[in-house]
């Protein structure tokens, strides 16, 4: 029986590691991310995924709409927007 344990013993603990030093930082920022995509807002500047920086014209349920430049509005995915610029 303590040989069975033994042998598990160490799978155990790399398991327990992983969790804490990547599955749980990982779920924090997700969470974090996920959270801040709620609660923009109509003129809060933003940065894409894609490196464009822009100001949020529209809210929708699914899309945003961004101005990049004058005069110029891109519809974007919720999950492109990478950071709100304060």
């Amino acid at each position: 029986m303590q040989q069975a344990f033994a042998q598990f013993a160490p799978l155990v603990l790399i398991m327990v590691v992983f969790y804490f030093l990547i599955m749980r930082p990982q779920q924090k920022k997700f969470k974090a991310h996920q959270a801040m995509l709620a609660e923009l807002k109509t003129g809060d500047k933003v940065v894409l995924a894609a490196g464009f920086k822009g100001r949020v014209t529209k809210v929708g349920e699914q899309f945003f709409t961004v101005e990049i430049g004058r005069g110029v509005e891109v519809e974007v995915e919720r999950n492109s927007i990478a950071s709100k610029v304060d």
